[in-house]
């Protein structure tokens, strides 16, 4: 028996519970894929924890005694020094160029309004001081050498600036802690349980508010960000209704099969997906330099007699965790070896992206992040790579395609007219057996960007904020770019 014909036990053996479990109990305690060996990984830079105050207090009935950080600065940097002795460093400069006074940063388009030659190399911190509010810096550097000139007397320049405690920690650049995702990996046993929501609640009626039917888009974008895919059930078998629902995620990508898609097996496109063959499992537009962020499909008809097209997921990254552990030379080298693809079926039709890795990972965390995989768009291998490297790929991508391929990943579903089906493009492959008849599908991208915007944005429009009209315009003012 091959290792990963018996994922199910090795994943039990590696998890000391059953995969079901196992999926389901991930939700709570993501490792990043990538460092499995380590508990703690880079942060996303980020002060309302660097410049929040401690408080200390014995009982609910005392009110909290507000325990100030220590504050320094010197020539080059500022200093803060916490009540459970660790010390943190910010750079002046760093503290200068992301200032977000008026003169600074504009509070309407949040776009800075310094250039980076406007940023002494010399600045210093004269001055630093902690109260309850934030921390405030008063910076000193000398001007340029045409003005001091002009003055009979050399005077240094000052700037003042403030940071609140109220932002979202956009100063701790340099603290190290475990980042906890909410993302759930699962195998085939999601059949069980898969993330479902219900068309009514999406789309604003006599019996649902705008504002209800936003709270259920976000619920709606949480669950494809958590899963990689999601089912909308009740959906109006009509392509007019599919794309106004599509239209709630955002703008429709445009490609060389059109924007919002209504099509059976007639080849109308040179793409497999435009016969009744069976397709593996794959991720769509490998033959895009950027590929589209979410697929969706929905299944207006397939009358009797037809029959097969059963619907394939995979989520790729539970795959490549099993790969990583079992076979962590084979996941590196799909990591590091860019493969070239192509789109070439269609008249007009000549796509050569970028060549990139089968994995590619976020720069900051160390985790996985997309999953590119189409054998059928493969291109010619070899440009760039050492001899050696063509029989590790070989290896290393046929372990990955028995991974994939293992009854323990792939969940299998049949969507009939009413079932619409969100997939997270960079995450989750999909395909579908053969099928007979006259099978009708719609559907249409949508781009990474816009679909995570909406769901950022959403959760913006619907989280917790201060009351005072100072404070909202504060948090409002800090709580993005970072």
């Amino acid at each position: 028996m091959s290792a990963i014909a018996s994922l199910r036990a090795v994943t039990r053996q590696i998890l000391g519970k059953s995969a079901r479990s196992a999926t389901v109990s991930w939700r709570n305690s993501w490792t990043p894929l990538r460092t499995l060996h380590t508990t703690t990984v880079r942060a996303i830079p980020a002060a309302h924890a660097a410049l929040a105050p401690a408080t200390s207090g014995s009982s609910n009935d005392t009110p909290a005694k507000v325990v100030l950080p220590e504050l320094r600065g010197d020539k080059s940097k500022v200093l803060i020094g916490w009540q459970d002795g660790r010390v943190s460093k910010f750079h002046n400069r760093y503290l200068f160029d992301h200032c977000r006074c008026e003169k600074c940063f504009h509070p309407a388009t949040k776009q800075r309004l310094k250039q980076l030659s406007e940023i002494p190399s010399d600045i210093r911190a004269a001055d630093v001081s902690a109260s309850p509010n934030g921390a405030t810096i008063t910076s000193s550097y000398d001007p340029p050498l045409e003005q001091a000139k002009k003055t009979e007397e050399y005077v240094a320049q000052t700037y003042i600036g403030h940071f609140p405690h109220s932002v979202n920690e956009p100063l701790a650049y340099l603290l190290r802690r475990r980042r906890v995702d909410s993302r759930i990996l699962w195998n085939s046993s999601i059949s069980k349980s898969p993330p479902i929501v219900e068309f009514s609640s999406l789309v604003p009626s006599a019996n649902v508010s705008e504002v209800q039917a936003e709270r259920g888009v976000l619920r709606w974008l949480t669950k494809v960000h958590e899963f990689g895919f999601c089912f909308v059930t009740g959906v109006p078998a009509t392509p007019e209704d599919t794309e106004a629902l599509i239209r709630r995620i955002g703008n429709i990508r445009e490609t060389h099969y059109g924007g919002f898609w209504d099509f059976t097996a007639d080849l109308k496109h040179g793409d497999m997906a435009y016969t009744n063959e069976p397709l593996p499992a794959h991720t769509d537009n490998t033959y895009f330099t950027d590929p589209s962020g979410l697929q969706i499909f929905h299944l207006l008809s397939h009358p009797p007699p037809g029959k097969g097209g059963s619907s394939l997921l995979v989520d790729a990254f539970y795959a490549a965790s099993i790969l990583e552990t079992l076979h962590p030379d084979a996941y590196a080298t799909l990591s590091r070896l860019a493969v070239p693809s192509h789109a070439s079926g269609s008249e007009g039709t000549l796509l050569r992206p970028l060549a990139q890795p089968v994995f590619k990972h976020d720069a900051i965390t160390g985790e996985i992040a997309q999953v590119r995989w189409n054998n059928e768009d493969r291109g010619v291998l070899g440009k760039g790579w050492r001899a050696d490297d063509i029989e590790a790929w070989y290896d290393a991508a046929g372990k990955w395609e028995e991974a994939v391929k293992s009854a323990d990943a792939e969940y299998w579903v049949q969507l009939m007219p009413g079932t619409m089906v969100v997939i997270d493009n960079w995450r989750v492959m999909h395909g579908r057996s053969t099928f007979t008849g006259q099978r009708r599908m719609c559907g249409a991208y949508v781009g990474r960007d816009d679909w995570r915007s909406r769901l950022a944005t959403l959760k913006r429009t619907f989280a917790d904020k201060p009351k005072e009209e100072e404070a909202r315009k504060e948090h409002d003012t800090w709580n993005v770019g970072w």
